[in-house]
This record gives structure tokens, sequence and C-alpha cells, in this order.
């Protein structure tokens, strides 16, 4: 095989599922290139056709599914003719395919290193010495901390970032030519995804492998590729360089997925988000013609709804591609119509203060069996702060730091251990949701992250918000309910009609929207958002945020946003709050959040933030190690086990004492041992170059 032959060559690939009733095509006309060495990230919203051109490059495509047009050429031999026993010396070997999910790849009742040791005495046949020799290797190479301990562990023993390390480490054991990645980090801590995505880069370099990284994340490709394949409805619909298609994009749908996410620059109320309109069509209803011709802007009708439409070269251009018949004649640097410049809420008084809380759990040394010696889980350790009306205050940090401790402490799903939460200055820390009254628990309300999992899926939809109305105590007849449920359906702009459906007839970002009538139907004066756009598309993302942020204005709501995305956080709060293992650790208005000085925590979260726009250069900071479990936290500083500036602060100070919150400006606050000059000569982590 010749350099300039490619690794991976799909010409024109169509595939479809057969059910009883139809054929449904699921990807149509695809073609893609991957060159010896090169990364092609493969971007679009759920349902597009990513993960189905990745089985379909596996042979994978279940009973159901069917190659019906097209060809998948591997290193010049196409896969489509090969045979099963072809197939198998390929796949594992030659192409290695790592899922979302880290414990579906990996066999619970086998140890890691025999799980490892498997693949190339399988695929090669090498004795087992040599084998446990290269797993020794390829765990070390994933930066896992003790390899020969690690080697001996179950899986569950592991975090969910260091079995995600496995599961690459088992792509990598025969040292594959192509490695195939289906949204590999997506339910991973944003600092373990950075370096997640470090590792995978580093390692395609030392392997040489070329890799299809399959991501709906356009700030992840950025970082990861050397050239991006827009889909949209099973098409390709752009393609090229990511210099060509992030700064010189040549397709509505492209310019509309940047439109909908939150760039530096974003800010809700002078610079909004403009969400995508209309809603992705099914793969039996899509339209004629164009398939994003609907919600597209430029949309000529007699034309773009006419016919097959085919890919078009753009001149000038690295292979450059567009499925746009108006590509040409599109002004492409013309000013976004921001639409209307939204009001800024007036902030108002108090509405909750909590006042050094603290929630510890007593867990059993053998919770299994009883017995054994009890251990105390510190989960939040005295958290002090007040969030205002109309004001929204983000509350970030990785896994296991706390936010959602706080969130069921504050609810009433728990109570606390010490400290106070004041409600309009009544203590309600130690009530329970059962023994609250129905205005406190009206009070306070949540949206959930998994939309899925909050509606119950035997009622219809307008039932579920009139349910939350009788337990709130609103509306004195049926009639009185059901016009109350009206009203809510519109504020979250769902039709009327959505009143007879039932949860499963309703997209992930309509479901979202029902969660957030449900909070709102008792007229809460304090939500708790719990990362409630992380599951959903990006196009989807702005609508629902723009949405919370448009009834926090008419109902002068709080709004608590606990997420581990700092874009959105940028974009949308008034202060921030930073929680690293049960501690604040730094505390201010948003602009003192995201420029120095900054906690030494803060500062690797910003630098871990994957952003979609080539203009933006970040420094570059990979904490070390995993957050240490709040069971066995660290004496000290919590963070002083990840911290790269502890040996500024002399004395062990960082290895003793827990510091205590510092002030540095007016409302800005950070609990770090480093003298002042340090914090203070802070370098900007996030700095856009000059156009």
């Amino acid at each position: 095989m010749t350099d300039d032959t490619p690794i991976l060559d799909i010409d024109r690939l169509s595939i479809s599922f057969f059910t009883r009733l139809r054929e449904i095509p699921a990807v149509m006309d695809f073609s893609a290139k991957i060159m010896p060495g090169e990364a092609l990230g493969l971007v679009g919203e759920s349902g597009c056709g990513k993960s189905t051109v990745a089985l379909g490059v596996m042979q994978d495509l279940g009973v159901n599914g069917r190659i019906v047009g097209g060809s998948i050429k591997f290193k010049g031999r196409d896969l489509c003719t090969m045979g099963a026993e072809e197939l198998r010396d390929v796949r594992g070997k030659e192409i290695a395919m790592i899922y979302q999910e880290p414990m579906a790849s990996l066999n619970p009742a086998m140890k890691i290193g025999r799980q490892l040791m498997e693949v190339p005495m399988i695929h090669e046949g090498i004795g087992e010495k040599e084998a446990y020799a290269r797993a020794l290797e390829v765990v070390t190479d994933v930066k896992l901390p003790d390899p020969e301990r690690i080697l001996k562990s179950y899986p569950h023993q592991l975090s969910g970032g260091q079995q995600q390390r496995i599961v690459i480490a088992m792509a990598l054991m025969s040292k594959p030519a192509l490695l195939i990645l289906d949204e590999p980090t997506t339910a991973l801590d944003v600092t373990v995804e950075a370096a997640v995505v470090q590792l995978v880069k580093d390692l395609g370099k030392k392997y040489g492998t070329s890799m299809l990284f399959i991501s709906h994340n356009l700030g992840l490709v950025l970082e990861t590729c050397d050239r991006i394949c827009v889909m949209y409805s099973g098409e390709a619909v752009e393609r090229g360089s990511i210099e060509d298609v992030f700064d010189k994009m040549r397709h509505p749908y492209t310019q509309a997925l940047f439109r909908s996410i939150p760039l530096p620059g974003a800010d809700k109320n002078a610079r909004p988000l403009v969400a995508i309109p209309g809603n992705f069509p099914l793969p039996h209803e899509r339209p004629q013609g164009c398939n994003f011709g609907p919600r597209c802007n430029y949309f000529e009708a007699g034309r773009c709804d006419q016919g097959t439409i085919a890919m078009n070269l753009v001149e000038g251009d690295d292979r450059h591609q567009t499925r746009c018949l108006r590509f040409e004649e599109i002004d492409w640097n013309a000013k976004i119509d921001a639409g209307e410049t939204k009001e800024k809420g007036e902030i108002g008084e108090v509405v909750l203060k909590m006042d050094n809380l603290k929630k510890y759990y007593e867990v059993s040394a053998n919770a299994l069996f009883g017995g054994g010696h009890t251990k105390v889980v510190k989960a939040n350790e005295t958290l002090s702060f007040e969030a205002r009306e109309s004001e929204t205050l983000a509350i970030v940090g990785e896994s296991g730091c706390g936010k959602s401790t706080f969130a069921k402490v504050l609810m009433g799903l728990e109570t606390a251990t010490d400290g106070k939460i004041l409600l309009d200055n009544r203590e309600i820390q130690g009530t329970a949701i059962n023994d609250r009254d129905t205005g406190t628990v009206a009070d306070i309300q949540m949206v959930f992250q998994n939309p899925f999992d909050t509606l119950n899926p035997s009622m219809t939809v307008g039932r579920q918000i009139i349910r939350a109305l009788e337990i709130f105590g609103i509306g004195k007849s049926d009639a009185e309910r059901k016009a109350r449920m009206l009203e809510l359906l519109d504020l979250v702009k769902l039709p009327r009609a959505f009143a007879e459906r039932m949860p499963r007839q309703l997209s992930g970002g309509q479901k979202q929207r029902v969660g957030i009538a449900r909070a709102f139907a008792g007229g809460a004066r304090i939500v708790v958002a719990d990362e409630p756009v992380s599951a959903l598309d990006v196009s989807v993302q702005a609508a629902v945020t723009d949405l919370l942020m448009e009834i926090q204005r008419k109902e002068k709501t709080t709004l608590l946003f606990i997420s581990h995305d700092l874009s959105i956080v940028r974009y949308l709060s008034d202060r921030v709050m930073v929680m690293y293992l049960g501690h604040v650790v730094e505390i201010g208005t948003t602009d003192q959040v995201f420029s120095p000085p900054y906690h030494p925590y803060t500062e690797a979260l910003l630098s871990a933030v994957p952003i979609a726009d080539t203009k933006v250069e970040k420094k570059h900071i990979v904490l070390e190690g995993d957050i240490p479990s709040a069971m066995n936290p660290p004496p000290g500083c919590p963070f002083q086990t990840r911290c790269r500036w502890k040996s500024k602060v002399e004395g062990g100070l960082c290895e003793r004492e827990v510091p205590s919150l510092r002030t540095m400006a007016d409302g800005h606050q950070i609990k770090c041992h480093l003298p002042e000059d340090e914090l203070r000569g802070m370098e900007p982590v996030i700095t856009i170059a000059a156009e």
C-alpha cells in the first residue's frame, strides 16, 4: 500500500434498516476518505447517521441493517465483499473501535490484564509472557498510575476515566491502522476528557494510527482532528480541512450549528445564541430536495426542493465540498441577525442563603454484611453563598465534587449535617421534603439532567403538568388547572396539542421543555437546573438555554445552574461558584472567575474546555491523577494532590492546612495558600487572537 492510498475510502455509501412496514434509509450517498496518519471528525446531531457509518465500517449492522449501495474500502480492499473469516482478522487487529460507554466493552468478571492480553494472543497468536509485556507497555502509555496494580484489578475497581483509558489501551494492543472513536468522552468529566483527548492524539502519533472521531462537540473535533465531515439527516453536507470548514464554512447547516453554540463573546443579553428553527426530520419523512431546506434561512422554493442535491467542490480550498446549490450566492461574511437584544433582568434581594452548610454520610466499611468500621464521606464542607432574585448562579466542578449533594439538601431530599439554609430568612436545612409545606416545595424546584427519566411514560404530557398543579394546590377546579396547564405549554413554547401526547412521542428537547413547564407550575422562586442541557443536541441546547433565560426574566426566578460545561456557564451565568471535593474553592462574578487571578483548579478547568473557534488560544494544562475519594480526602488543601502550583508555597502548608477563603476583589474569593503576588501574576488561560 502506498502513502497516497487512503486507509479508509468510503464511496457513495447508503445504509438502510428494514422493518416489517418499510425500508428506512439511515445513510445516503455518504463519501469520506482518511489518509494514513490522518484524523477525520464526523459531527452532527443525534440520529444523523454518524454511528451507523461507523457500524457500517465494522460490518456490524445487526439483522435489520444492510448496505444498499456504495463501497467501504480499507487499505484498498472492499470490506462489504469480505467473508466472515477475513472480517474477523481485520476487526480488532487492523480496525479497532472505542465506544461511548467503557463498561459495555469490559468483562466485569475478568481482571484487566487478562482482558488486554487476550487481544494479541487471539489475533497474533503470541505467547502469554509477550502479551503481558505488551499489556504493561500499553497501560503505561495510557498514563495509568501503578500499571502492575491496574492489570490485577477488576473493571469495577477503576474510575470512569481509568476504564475509558483501559478501553483505549485494549484498542491499541494490536497496533491497529484505523481507530474509530464513537463519542469516547461523553460520559467523562471535562478535565478527564482533556487528558483522554490529549492521550488519543499522542498515541495516534506514536503508533501512526489513522482515526475516525465521532462527536457532537465541535470544540473537541477542532482539538483532535485534521479534517471534518458535517452530517445532517443521513447525508454529508460539508467536508474539508478544519481551517476551511471552521473559518470558511459553505453550508447553511454548518453555519447554523456554530451560531447555536456559546463561543467566547456570546452574551445572553447583548448577543443571544440563535437556535436552529424547526425540528430534525424523521428518516421516512425527509423533504424533497435539500434535507435542511425547511430549516434553512437561504431556502429558495422551486430550486432547493427539486431532485437530488450533489456535493459541490469549493474552489481554492483543500478537498472542501458542500451539498448546497446556493453556496456561491450567499454572503457568508454578513453580520448575524441576532434578533432582539434582551433586557438584563434586575437582580433583586437575597432569596437564598447558605451558611457553613455541611453534609456528611456515614458508610459502613463492610456495607454489604454490616459490621466493620464506619467511615465518613464529607460530601459538602462549609458551603457558604447567597443567591438573589433574577440571578443565575452557576455551580461547576467535576463528578464527586458535591454539586448534586448540595442540590438534594436544598430540595429536602436529604437533610443537612450542620450549618444553615435560609429561604427568605426561614431555616429549611433540617426539614425533609415530606415535612415541608406546599409553598416551600413549590418555591424550590428542579430540572433534571436526563429528560427521558423524569416523565411518567404512561401519562400524557398535560396530565403530568396538571398533577404538579394539584400537588402545589393551584387552581380551584379542573377547568382552572387545565387552563393554567395550557398557559405553561405556551410558556415553554410547545404547541397546546402536545397536552394529549405521550412522552414517547416527544424528542429529547421537547421532553426537557415539559420538565421545565412542570418545574414552573407552582411559580417556583428558585429552580435548580442540574446539567439540564448536557443530554441534548447542540442545536437544541441553544433553544432550551434561551427558554430558561426568558422564563427567568418573566418570572424573576433565581436559577442555580449546575454544569461542567464552562462555555454555557460563561454565556448565561451572572456569578460562578467552583467546587472541588465538597469545598467552594472560588466564587465571584462570571468575569472575575474567567480571568486571572484563578484558583489553580479553576485554571485547569478553563484549560480543559474545548472551544470551537480557531482564533482562541489556550494554555495547555492537563491535571495529573484522579480526584481523591470523598471517603479518604487528602490532608490540608483538598486540591494539593493535583496542583501544579504547590511548589510555590513554602513549608508544606498545602499538605497541612485547609486554606481559608481569601477576598481578591469585591465579591471574588479564592480558597488557596498561594502568595498574593503569585495569584495576581497569573496569565490568562484563554486568549482570542486579533483578527
